[in-house]
């Protein structure tokens, strides 16, 4: 199934106070929509991901799975500033027909989830069920709770936080750095950056795992190598893999909006914020988490009244949130 499109032909303010001059939203749907009677089910999904949920959630996502076209209507849609088909720095510039590359402006997780909401309003979504992301999906449903308490009736908010911590953006930093090493990286190319970009995925791949996964997947069978270890070919086979269906300045885009969220700016306190959201919340944390851990989801469940905190016992750290679908279809089916 292929992306439809929406086209908002009218300026896109930015929080920043620079705008976009029209806004090209990509997005997949599944099931069919019958007013004030469908469960929607809204999905965030998270940096390098498309809005084809039922390719890259599969096992929650799906006809026979939980979430499926015969039981809810399913939006998911290509956040801003990402590369399969949503306005962002690869992206075509109407102004001079050239594409944007390092002139696009700076966007944040709000800009993300004002962008949903114009969709949600070409569509006629006026009730969302769930709202539910993983990682940087995650922050952006916690912030379209915050943004439209009313609307949203459930918030499933998984491996995420109510702000980016400092360990989080310095991976993001970390990567950033990676990037910006590679001497192509400020040419006005799409080909642009990508060896640094295969460097920033393999940084970031470290923070998506951990010790003991990589040392059940990738220790070696014998004592007698001394090159080519396979936990090396690994982070230059995910490298690469990125680098085949990325661009690297959407990603220095995408990973710097990462780093503005924070649900306090302009809302008195962070927890002042959490206090506001009235959908009824199930905060996920997965045990072996480095870039998320627990702790922060559960200082979300601790501040928005009546969540709860499930634990999702997983060796795969953050990517948990990807693959331990039987865990989640269980946690989120017992949370309803």
């Amino acid at each position: 199934m292929s992306a439809r499109k929406f086209h908002y032909k009218k300026e896109f303010r930015l929080e920043s106070g620079k705008s976009l001059p029209e806004l090209e939203i990509a997005y997949h749907t599944y099931g069919n929509f019958v007013t004030g009677k469908s469960k929607v089910v809204w999905v965030c999904h998270a940096l390098t991901a498309s809005s084809d949920v039922f390719d890259w959630w599969k096992g929650l996502f799906g006809a026979t799975d939980f979430y499926n076209p015969d039981e809810y209507f399913i939006v998911c849609d290509n956040i801003l500033g990402s590369f399969y088909g949503t306005t962002g720095a690869a992206s075509i510039n109407p102004e001079t027909e050239k594409p944007y590359f390092l002139s696009f402006p700076m966007i944040t997780v709000r800009d993300m989830v004002k962008a949903k909401q114009l969709l949600a309003a070409h569509l006629g979504i006026e009730k969302i069920h769930t709202v539910i992301g993983g990682s940087l999906g995650g922050q952006q449903a916690i912030e379209w709770s915050i943004e439209e308490p009313e609307r949203i009736e459930h918030l499933v908010a998984i491996a995420t936080s109510a702000l980016h911590s400092p360990w989080g953006i310095a991976f993001r930093e970390s990567q950033r750095m990676a990037l910006e090493t590679d001497p192509t990286f400020r040419t006005e190319s799409l080909s642009a950056g990508q060896n640094g970009m295969k460097t920033a995925r393999a940084i970031a791949l470290l923070s998506y795992r951990n010790y003991h996964a990589y040392r059940q997947s990738q220790s070696e069978e014998t004592n007698e190598k001394t090159d080519n270890f396979r936990a090396a070919s690994y982070q230059n086979y995910q490298g690469d893999k990125l680098v085949k269906r990325f661009n690297a300045h959407v990603y220095w885009y995408l990973s710097k909006a990462m780093d503005t969220h924070n649900v306090g700016r302009g809302r008195k306190s962070v927890t002042n914020a959490l206090a506001s959201i009235k959908a009824k919340t199930l905060a996920v944390g997965i045990t072996s988490d480095i870039l998320f851990p627990p702790n922060e989801q559960s200082f979300l469940a601790e501040h928005i009244p009546g969540a709860e905190f499930r634990e999702i016992d997983s060796l795969y750290g953050h990517d948990g949130f990807l693959l331990e679908t039987k865990q989640l279809t269980e946690a989120i089916n017992q949370f309803y």
